[in-house]
């Protein structure tokens, strides 16, 4: 027993290197083992660590996107409620406003029958009044046109005795001035007023009833006159400012009215007429817009003039026709040349209206620009003796006589004429008559800023608008003659 205790002693207190070695090599396989396994349990736990909080992510991402997903279909819940909300409130604003309308219409319905109603009563109440009124307005009326009437009746018998009172001073002091004029005229060859515009009238009455009556009434001398006629009238109107351009046309023309084989005397005459007729006409529309242009016009009818025998007759005969008294100057008589009565008709036109609807202002114009052709026909230099109504010597004479003639110089249309024959002649004329222009330039320019005959106030060319304007181109126009010496 004790041998045992002892063996087993022994045996305890022994070392065997090999159990050492196996003993430490299973500890170190243990604690290999154990730190192999602690090992493990960490990275198991921060795997499982990992792998929840992935889960945790994507289980938060899903709730995200549910999140999302709800808060969407909540908000289009209630962008569906507030479209719906909004949908009820316009029907029901709609509605409101429908409703509306109708009281509204239904108010107006009643009041327009109300205002419809007024309006009956008051048109009635408006209708009787004016009916009231237009009656006592008519009777008003008739009894204001009564008295004008009487008023006017007066006035125009007033009118008539004073014009008649005035032509019968006039022609009393025409008659005394011819009278007092009549040996000197007859020893110098001139011619009165009358005399003047007799020839005129003489000469269109003779032309009508003779070669135009003859020519109008045979065809053959038609045919040949409306052939010249219609040559004459285009070269006119071809007329320009230039010395061959005239010298060609006057030629042309005297070649139509006079060819080699002479027209029939009924014919030439005609022809004469409407050359004169085609000259007027010429002055009466271009000369009145381009006052230039009765220059070349006054140069052809000058040559024609000297070429053309009887055509100073015929021109003056036809310038007094279009012109009336103006060219002379002189006021037209109660009676014709003849010695017969003048209907008012016929004195309208042979004052030289054309047509009874022609205004003043235009008729002025009209004689405005025919009177510059004749003026200026009257200053252009010839080297043949011509007709003496167609020389210079007229010039002065239509002043003289303008100038002692109350009746012209009261018209609007006296002024225009004046300045006319002043702006074509007048500084030629103080060449011409020197200090005796002077004194005539004198007394019309006290006629135009003073008064004419001493009788301050009363201006020539009248009170009108277009007397006044033409009065102070008179005026113009002499200040302009006087300071260019």
């Amino acid at each position: 027993m004790e041998d045992a205790v002892a063996s087993i002693r022994l045996h305890v207190n022994h070392h065997d290197p090999y159990e050492e070695w196996e003993k430490e090599t299973r500890q170190e396989a243990w604690r290999a083992a154990r730190q192999k396994h602690a090992q493990d349990r960490i990275q198991q736990r921060e795997e499982r660590s990992q792998a929840h909080a992935k889960a945790a992510q994507q289980l938060a991402a899903i709730h995200e996107e549910q999140l999302r997903e709800v808060q969407m279909h909540l908000a289009a819940m209630n962008l569906q409620k507030k479209q719906e909300e909004e949908q009820l409130r316009s029907q029901w604003k709609e509605r409101d406003r429908k409703l509306w309308e109708r009281i509204d219409s239904v108010i107006k319905l009643e009041e327009e029958k109300a205002r419809v109603k007024a309006e009956a009563e008051r048109k009635k109440r408006e209708e009787e009044e004016r009916i009231r009124r237009e009656a006592e307005e008519k009777k008003r009326q008739e009894e204001e046109r009564k008295r004008k009437e009487e008023e006017e009746k007066r006035k125009q018998k007033e009118k008539e005795e004073e014009e008649k009172r005035q032509q019968a001073e006039a022609e009393r002091a025409r008659a005394e001035r011819e009278r007092a004029e009549e040996q000197e005229r007859r020893t110098l060859g001139f011619t009165t007023a009358f005399e003047d515009w007799k020839r005129a009238r003489d000469t269109l009455k003779a032309v009508k009833n003779g070669p135009m009556k003859i020519v109008k009434g045979d065809k053959t001398l038609k045919s040949i006159w409306s052939a010249g006629r219609r040559a004459i009238t285009p070269k006119i109107g071809q007329l320009t400012n230039d010395a061959e351009s005239i010298l060609k046309i006057s030629q042309q023309i005297v070649e139509i009215i006079r060819p080699l084989q002479p027209h029939p005397e009924p014919v030439y005459i005609a022809l004469l007429s409407s050359l004169a007729k085609a000259i007027l006409l010429q002055a009466e529309t271009e000369v009145t817009a381009e006052k230039r242009s009765a220059i070349p016009l006054a140069q052809v009818t000058t040559n024609l003039l000297g070429a053309l025998d009887g055509f100073a007759d015929v021109f003056w005969a036809k310038l007094c026709q279009r012109a009336g008294g103006w060219p002379v100057p002189i006021v037209v008589p109660a009676k014709d040349a003849d010695g017969a009565p003048f209907s008012p008709e016929a004195r309208r036109k042979a004052l030289g209206y054309r047509g009874e609807d022609e205004s003043l202002a235009e008729y002025t114009s009209r004689v405005s620009g025919m009177m510059r052709v004749y003026f200026q026909i009257l200053v252009t230099p010839v080297n043949q003796p011509l007709d003496p109504v167609v020389r210079l010597p007229r010039y002065w004479t239509f002043f003289s006589r303008m100038l002692k003639e109350p009746q012209l110089l009261d018209s609007s249309v006296a002024p225009q004429v004046l300045y006319t024959a002043l702006d074509v002649g007048g500084l030629l004329a103080r060449e011409v008559w020197g200090q005796q222009w002077v004194r005539l330039l004198a007394l019309m320019y006290e006629g135009v800023t003073v008064g004419y005959h001493g009788q301050q106030g009363r201006l020539i060319g009248g009170k009108s608008p277009e007397g006044i304007a033409a009065r102070v181109r008179v005026q113009l126009e002499i200040e302009r003659i006087m300071s260019a010496f």
